[in-house]
């Protein structure tokens, strides 16, 4: 048959290069920032404590850098990878060149809008998904185009059957619209302010469902389909087995949408769900190693090259990363080493094997490998891309392996208890003031890794000058004959599969779909599910302008608000969290991790000028804490015009707020805010520094009202279940 011929665009792949390697560098520099804050929580106060940069404190970089790591860095990288292979795995130029260009482009702009909205405080809060819904809409509308030029490139194929490769990124195309619309579901307020439509416990389960399910869909599916296309490529060796990859394909994608709430073990979560979350997540490690001796076992017989090569090099600790995480995460939804992990460290380190090893070192061996190839000259220098793995690789082991120490060491100091019953670290500041030599050996870590891939970044542009600018690769295929949607004889049901690609991806959203909707659709329709607490009541105006402020500031970050129903956690904090305490959290605050203790019961525990000075200058209340300063809540004053659209809002979504309670808020509000400030104005030291100031209008006293309504409720009404 005569060939058509036809060119590949080189182009899109080369912007998506070096979008990878500029994001790259700017994500793992946060990181880096971010990790020298626990060391040093004065680094960033170049105006002095007094004037602290509210866009420069923890809470507002952190999501800031695993949003760049995750969907800049990361992204541009899947991206980079599945244009190029997609290419030349169907035969087919990519679908539309406009369309890759405005996925490129918006993807940028994307991340230009979540590098300004993050540090100003413009966030939803959620895990993996901070961004406001303006945001949220431009993702969704980039996703649809990705998904179009990559399905017209499908459809318009000169390869009858579709690679392993590309089943994975039909299942990363599919997943990651379902999860990522259905967790961001909200009710807009203003323009850069929303309500999550779930609350409390719900919202929890939905939001790990997401939460764990974009690092399977966007940090694993994808990336395995690189792997699938990459190893063999530069190893010059068939897939070890077909057979192994048609089943980790669909076991994987079938199992890994269950385990989501292994995240949530000993919370306030119905223990069936729970139950769920961890039997799934255990299989979980089946499909997992599947694919990673899958992926080892390709270069059986290249192992040589291994040596010679450091793509491959990178590769080999890349998909050993991914083994162990995926062994590690299994381990961790078993209740006995989650009741150790959850909340420590160890997740942290954990988290970042894969982060590091798994997806970093795998698009780092992408983009040199993919250099050569798009410059059409050899790498400016081999010495430096192995230097580049080492540093890489030492900085991989420097930063996990003290986290781990960290997390174990986190776990045991809060459950230790004196002979008399008493716990012996009574002052949760006392762990955190041990593990700190573990932080600094982690930024150690982060600067081995974030060095090596400047490396990376000189080496790629120094190839890029020696080289050759190929922008359109010439290429040429048979086009497909229609051929009878039967099988044919002898060929096998998932080959036939592989050629209705219509019906494969019927069956690839199907299996995605099930286990959502088995562990979602019972908690939001079963009432039985979250008693309720009849003492429970919406927050006050001010106290939800507090909560507010509480969730711009990320306090969330460092901060649960979920006291488990160990011995320990109750006799440092108090009462256990129960589900109906959050039915008007919109949305749920539990977080991920504790560099400070649990504050569910901290409302009351402590007077108002406590919080007031613990927030102006934490080491006044508790030397030695790491928390950074928040002096511009004292200077801001509190914006407060939006709050009746913050209720009505609130009630659409199921809150009892009355109309006298909305007409009436600013009032309501004014009273609280003059008793806070009256109860300042009893401590002689507050007199004596802010005078006759008027603080009953600033933003400290909107957060003071929220922190000291936490966890009060449930005292006058323990029992009250109806």
């Amino acid at each position: 048959m005569e060939k058509e011929q036809f060119y590949y665009d080189n182009k899109i792949v080369k912007m998506f290069l070096w979008a990878t390697i500029l994001w790259g560098v700017v994500g793992m520099l946060v990181g880096l920032l971010v990790a020298l804050l626990f060391v040093f929580p004065g680094l960033l106060e170049f105006a002095g404590a007094d004037n602290a940069i509210s866009w420069l404190s923890f809470g507002r970089l952190r999501p800031l850098h695993t949003n760049a790591v995750i969907f800049a860095f990361v992204g541009n990288g899947i991206f980079l990878g599945i244009y190029y292979s997609t290419q030349r795995l169907l035969k087919a130029r990519m679908f539309n060149d406009v369309l890759s260009r405005i996925h490129f482009w918006g993807w940028q702009a994307i991340i230009v809008a979540a590098a300004i909205t993050l540090p100003l405080g413009l966030s939803s809060s959620k895990e993996y998904a901070e961004l406001e819904w303006p945001i949220d809409l431009a993702v969704v509308f980039i996703w649809v185009i990705f998904g179009i030029n990559l399905i017209g490139t499908i459809l318009k194929r000169r390869q009858r059957h579709i690679y392993v490769a590309i089943w994975f990124y039909i299942a990363t195309l599919i997943t990651i619209a379902v999860l990522y619309i259905f967790n961001n579901l909200e009710m807009p307020i203003t323009a850069f302010k929303s309500y999550s439509v779930y609350s409390g416990v719900q919202d929890a389960l939905v939001q790990w469902w997401y939460g764990h399910n974009a690092v399977a869909f966007f940090l694993t599916t994808p990336v395995l389909g690189l792997m699938y296309y990459f190893v063999p490529k530069v190893a010059n060796r068939p897939v070890y087995s077909y057979r192994l990859s048609i089943i980790h394909f669909w076991t994987l994608i079938f199992l890994y949408i269950w385990a989501g709430p292994h995240h949530l073990l000993y919370t306030a979560l119905p223990e069936w769900a729970q139950n769920l979350g961890t039997v799934f997540s255990v299989m979980l490690i089946f499909p997992s190693w599947g694919g990673m001796i899958n992926g080892l076992l390709t270069l059986r017989g290249a192992w040589d090259k291994v040596r010679e090569n450091p793509v491959l090099k990178f590769f080999v600790v890349a998909i050993t990363g991914y083994g162990m995480a995926t062994f590690e995460g299994p381990m961790l939804s078993f209740k006995n080493l989650n009741a150790i992990g959850h909340y420590t460290d160890w997740i942290v380190g954990h988290v970042h094997i894969g982060a590091l090893a798994w997806n970093g070192f795998m698009i780092a061996g992408i983009v040199y490998w993919l250099a050569e190839k798009l410059w059409k000259t050899p790498l400016y220098s081999k010495k430096l891309a192995n230097t580049h793995f080492w540093l890489g690789t030492l900085g991989i082991l420097f930063y996990a392996i003290p986290l781990y120490v960290a997390g174990f060491t986190q776990a045991f100091l809060w459950k230790q208890f004196n002979p008399d019953g008493t716990l012996v670290y009574g002052n949760f500041l006392e762990t955190v003031t041990q593990v700190i030599p573990m932080y600094a050996m982690r930024a150690i870590g982060g600067t081995l890794y974030l060095t090596g891939f400047v490396l990376l970044a000189i080496n790629i542009i120094k190839t890029a000058k020696a080289g050759s600018v190929v922008e359109d690769e010439l290429a040429e295929a048979a086009p497909l004959k229609k051929i009878s949607g039967k099988r044919i004889a002898g060929e096998g049901f998932h080959t036939w599969l592989e050629r209705k690609t219509v019906l494969f991806t019927i069956l690839t959203t199907v299996a995605i779909l099930i286990g959502g909707l088995v562990e979602i659709v019972p908690l939001i329709l079963v009432k039985s599910n979250i008693p309720t607490i009849e003492s429970v009541k919406p927050y006050t105006p001010l106290e939800l302008e507090g909560r507010d402020i509480y969730i711009r500031e990320g306090c969330n970050n460092c901060h649960s608000q979920m006291i488990r129903p160990f011995r320990s956690e109750v006799e440092r904090y108090g009462e256990y969290s129960k589900a109906g305490e959050f039915v008007y959290d919109f949305p749920f605050l539990w977080g991920s991790r504790r560099t400070g203790p649990d504050v569910h019961r901290v409302g009351g525990k402590y007077n108002d000028n406590w919080h007031f000075n613990h927030m102006m200058d934490p080491r006044s209340t508790s030397p030695g804490s790491i928390m950074p300063r928040y002096s511009w809540l004292i200077k801001n004053d509190l914006n407060a015009s939006n709050i009746e659209d913050k209720m009505s809002g609130l009630v659409t979504l199921g809150v009892p707020y009355s109309d006298e309670d909305i007409a009436g808020a600013k009032q309501q509000l004014l009273v609280q805010a003059k008793e806070i400030e009256s109860n300042l104005r009893q401590d002689p030291e507050f007199v004596k520094n802010y005078g006759s100031s008027n603080i009953q209008n600033k933003e400290i006293v909107a957060l003071i009202s929220y922190l000291q309504r936490l966890g009060t409720d449930i005292k006058a009404g323990r029992t009250a279940l109806k």
